[in-house]
């Protein structure tokens, strides 16, 4: 091998190092910072989108002051925090605020963010999802606040299974749901507590291939319904345990009305009130399950055959 061969070659493979060694486990976005630095603690990057590219698998990209931070799109394990006590933003106009892309056994958490589509300032080109989930292996949003998306706060369409833990979390003013999850193939596994849905059309969506587990959490104020299960294909579940749905402008808790399996099985001091037509409804192909001395129903109609078991 020739001498200029062999040095270009040594070239490459320094370069190559060089870039894999300039990927932090840690890096920092700003306000008043540049995408052009290298993210670090004195030297921040402007955007989200800036700092990825320079942060590790497995790192963390955090905010050191108020700022807005840009669309995303997000393809390997990461955490992304705003921090606390400030105001971190996501907003997009005519796209998704945070797409997560990631592999089958990556792990993304999303934290204090707040996602912003434009819906409510009456623009005609809102942002579509504040978060959209494709692909990976779980997915955590904890403590953000998500509104005015034509689409969904949280969007979940995949084919590979996974699960979803959303916490602390407030979905507002969206065009179709609070969180909506509606997959191919293979179960998505979803688990919410202590997080309110209001004035969406829908505030919790169990649809195709989907299990949700719901406590302690809000839905209410919707133009529709405030939990929904319904599945075209595969089944649904969600379990609803010492949660709300109140004022919604259609029906409570509903649970059917595809043409596949859908159950809704509630437990420890469900409330529904104040619903413009029904608390509880089931649909053909539905199905809502009752223990006996727990759910508290007020003074809202039900619909259709509840089937209801003894309490542990």
């Amino acid at each position: 091998m020739r001498k200029t061969n062999v040095l270009q070659l040594l070239i490459m493979v320094l370069l190559g190092t060089a870039l894999m060694s300039a990927q932090a486990t840690r890096t920092w976005v700003s306000g008043v910072g540049d995408d052009a630095n290298p993210c670090s603690r004195t030297a921040p990057c402007k955007t989200f989108a800036g700092a990825i590219s320079k942060t590790a698998p497995g790192g963390e990209i955090d905010a050191l002051d108020p700022g807005g931070f840009g669309a995303l799109t997000i393809t390997k394990s990461i955490t992304i925090d705003g921090g606390g006590g400030q105001v971190a933003s996501v907003l997009v106009a005519g796209t998704n605020g945070i797409v997560v892309a990631a592999a089958a056994n990556d792990v993304v958490i999303i934290r204090n963010i707040r996602f912003d589509g434009l819906r409510g300032a009456g623009n005609a080109n809102a942002g579509l999802n504040g978060i959209s989930w494709i692909s990976g292996g779980s997915l955590h949003v904890e403590n953000c606040n998500i509104f005015g998306f034509n689409g969904n706060a949280i969007n979940i369409a995949k084919s590979d299974g996974g699960q979803a833990f959303v916490i602390d979390t407030i979905a507002t003013n969206n065009g179709n749901s609070g969180i909506k999850s509606q997959n191919t193939t293979g179960n998505v596994l979803v688990t919410i507590s202590r997080s309110r849905f209001e004035q969406n059309q829908f505030g919790v969506f169990a649809s195709d291939f989907s299990r949700f587990s719901v406590t302690d959490s809000d839905a209410s104020g919707n133009t529709n319904s405030g939990f929904i299960t319904q599945a075209s294909a595969g089944t649904a579940e969600t379990n609803i345990v010492r949660s709300t749905a109140a004022n919604n402008s259609n029906t409570g808790i509903f649970a059917g009305g595809g043409t596949n399996s859908s159950t809704i099985r509630l437990d420890g001091g469900v409330v529904t009130h104040g619903n413009a037509s029904f608390g509880l409804f089931v649909g053909g192909n539905g199905s809502i399950v009752t223990f006996t001395n727990t759910p508290n129903f007020n003074t809202d109609p039900v619909s259709g055959s509840l089937t209801s078991v003894a309490p542990f």
